[in-house]
């Protein structure tokens, strides 16, 4: 149950004064999810984006051009337009005078709000035209009255179509009046309290106070990471708390893969193996990142560790967010573990009828050491005789629930979650905060560079005519069709007609994968371009993950400045996996914006995935970065990663002080605790509470 004492800040937007069911609708669309209604409290998240500063009342003579100012002058006359021009107003103060322009305006409004003889202050731009001083349309016309409410500093909103920023002003205020009086939680409050920084961001006393370094935007954005860390904490409390098996065994299957292995493994791989066969070696439940660049060899550390698990007399599982990558999987591991007397199967959604059948009793017998699977693996029906270790592969495209529920599988299962996306520090911190991080940031030996190039759009005849060339010489090319707008639909058009295209040049050489395609003819696809069948394979971003075809050497990626810097990293790290010489072609249509020239030029600079990732979240913001928007991931709403990654460090170690000393948030202290988690709603932290 909610604390009664924030009930105010979760009614609906609709019920503030002044908002009829018109503008609540308006408020929803801006700020509510998923069709939901538009709360108090979302009201008071939307942060204003800049100021309109109107501390300048200068003088006429006196008045800068080319910025806002209020003017106080008398009304000297009007001058009504002929035929279609303007509406222009002669205003003068004792320094000289300003024509006010009002375009398509009511008559009849201007006549009343500036009535001649009368004075008025007035605000807006002024500017020179035809060697005059003129305002056209100015933002406000006010009386003594009017100019006595005015605030000096307004802050700027976005906005949905329909929405003016005074009516958003007005529904903000009546949310600030909404605002209860809170206990304060921070231990050591160097900041300004929640409710006075709330009230400081949006009545702002000069520009600078909405500034992201601002004290008032610190304290809110460390009190939603403070939220964050502590509900972080207290689930990894409860889930050490929980205790784990020892999950290791003697090494003897571990040393078989070792010996079958056609490399010797980075020093990375080996500290990486090292951390996680330490943790299942523990009485502790694991529970740890393991991060690497594409390419950096994390698949074999999981093998191993899976490989330790049944030594132990356990199961192992591994689940992969696509089913190409799952049977990519099953494939590139199978040889290594059949050499161990491993015994591996497959389970995807596409598997029906007595074949799954024989898998889920082969699985709940145990007479399946490793299993390899998609989001299938924790459905209801599949039960294990014992599984000690889940292995989730690419953690971002799933949510905390459900590698948690591939977990609940097995008595104390361990759990390993892997990402070939780097992820800056910031967030690895703010999503996986109830995690050890092992990083992998070594290259195999062997990986050559990647040659990255940018090219026009118009360009692309002379692309297809140096392709020609390469395949002649038994290169293959993978060929990325643009993101469209969030469509897969209009992805696979887009796919389907480059296709089309290149078949011209190319005939058979040329394959087809999109997500959208029925399993059967993605493996065939996959099958017959790794097979060197095909030559080019045009896909959709379903080839982003984890494929890896060591002959394909060129990879061309189409409309790039579409793509986030993560994405094209992660895309060209499907080449230069072989002993070719790779290249990945990035064409884009102009003019390029200012952020796309900057993802194109980092591209061009680093195969550091880790630099990447940093300079992505620096371009894009978190939220893009992790694909929370997307996958429902918990993304910021006040602080800015970018601006407030020093804030973060600090709220961890708060919120790890108070776990250790207030685990139940008991007490005075522990019951404003209760308050932040709920108005951050941490709710998964909050039933953990509640169930001991």
């Amino acid at each position: 149950m909610r604390p009664s004492i924030l009930n105010p800040l979760f009614a609906s937007a609709a019920s503030l004064p002044g908002v009829g069911p018109k503008t609540g609708k308006l408020l929803d669309r801006l700020l509510a999810e998923g069709g939901k209604e538009a709360r108090v409290l979302d009201l008071l998240f939307h942060l204003p984006v800049g100021v309109l500063d109107r501390r300048n009342r200068p003088k006429i003579t006196e008045a800068p051009l080319n910025t806002v100012v209020v003017i106080e002058g008398t009304i000297i006359e009007h001058r009504p337009p002929r035929a279609k021009g303007p509406y222009r107003v002669l205003i003068e103060d004792e320094t000289g005078d300003v024509l006010l322009v009002f375009f398509l305006a009511n008559h009849q409004w201007i006549e009343k709000s500036l009535p001649v003889g009368a004075r008025r202050w007035v605000s807006g731009k002024l500017e020179l035209w035809d060697g005059h001083r003129q305002m056209v349309h100015p933002d406000r016309i006010l009386d003594a009255e009017g100019l006595a409410k005015l605030a000096p500093v307004e802050p700027i909103y976005p906005l949905t179509e329909g929405l003016s920023s005074r009516l958003l002003s007005k529904a903000i205020e009546g949310a600030l009046a909404r605002l209860p009086a809170l206990p304060e939680w921070r231990p050591a409050p160097a900041l300004p309290s929640f409710t006075e920084a709330l009230r400081r961001v949006h009545r702002p006393q000069t520009p600078e106070e909405i500034a992201p370094d601002a004290p008032a935007r610190k304290g809110l954005a460390f009190d939603e990471m403070l939220a964050g860390q502590l509900a972080l904490g207290l689930m990894r409390a409860r889930a050490r708390r929980a205790p784990g098996r020892a999950n290791a065994g003697d090494g003897r299957l571990v040393d078989k893969i070792l010996n079958t292995l056609p490399f010797t493994p980075t020093d990375a791989q080996k500290d990486a193996f090292a951390e996680i066969r330490a943790d299942l070696a523990s009485e502790a439940r694991m529970l740890r990142l393991l991060q690497g660049d594409v390419g950096s060899g994390k698949t074999v550390v999981a093998l191993l560790a899976m490989a330790s698990c049944v030594e132990a007399g356990r199961q192992a599982a591994l689940m992969a967010p696509t089913e190409i990558l799952a049977r990519q999987h099953f494939a590139a591991l199978g040889a290594f573990a059949g050499a161990a007397g491993l015994r591996l199967a497959l389970l995807t959604g596409r598997d029906k009828g007595s074949g799954r059948a024989k898998t889920l009793e082969a699985l709940a017998s145990g007479a399946i050491d490793i299993i390899i699977g998609t989001h299938a693996l924790f459905q209801e029906s599949v039960a294990f005789h014992d599984l000690g270790l889940a292995v989730v592969d690419e953690q971002h495209r799933f949510g905390v629930h459900q590698r948690l529920a591939l977990g609940e599988k097995g008595e104390r299962a361990d759990i390993l979650v892997m990402t070939a996306t780097p992820i800056p520090r910031s967030l690895v911190l703010t999503y996986f905060g109830d995690m050890d991080v092992s990083l992998i940031r070594e290259k195999p030996v062997g990986r050559k560079p990647i040659e990255t190039r940018a090219l026009p759009a118009e360009r692309i005849g002379e692309l297809v005519e140096r392709l020609r060339g390469a395949l002649e010489t038994g290169a293959q090319a993978f060929w990325v069709c643009p993101l469209v707008e969030e469509s897969e639909l209009l992805d696979v058009a887009a796919a389907e007609e480059r296709f089309a295209d290149l078949r011209q040049f190319f005939g058979d050489e040329v394959g087809l994968v999109h997500g959208r395609m029925k399993g059967r003819d993605k493996d065939a696809a996959m099958a017959a371009f790794a097979g060197g069948e095909t030559k080019i394979l045009v896909a959709t971003t379903v080839i982003e993950v984890g494929v890896d075809v060591p002959k394909a050497s060129i990879m061309v990626i189409e409309h790039a400045e579409r793509f986030g810097l993560a994405q094209l990293h992660q895309l060209r790290g499907r080449v230069g996996r072989g002993a070719a010489k790779s290249s990945c072609i990035l064409l884009y249509k102009g003019p390029l914006g200012e952020t796309a020239k900057a993802r194109i030029e980092i591209l061009r600079e680093s195969e550091d995935g880790f630099r990447i990732a940093e300079e992505d979240l620096r371009l894009r913001g978190e939220g893009e970065v992790l694909g929370s928007k997307q996958s429902g991931l918990p993304g910021f709403r006040l602080a800015d990663p970018a601006a407030h990654g020093d804030l973060l460090a600090e709220a961890r170690r708060q919120a790890q002080g108070i776990v250790a000393e207030n685990p139940r948030l008991e007490g005075e202290n522990g019951e404003a605790l209760r308050l932040l988690l709920n108005i951050f709603e941490r709710a998964e932290a909050i039933r953990l509470l509640g169930a001991g």
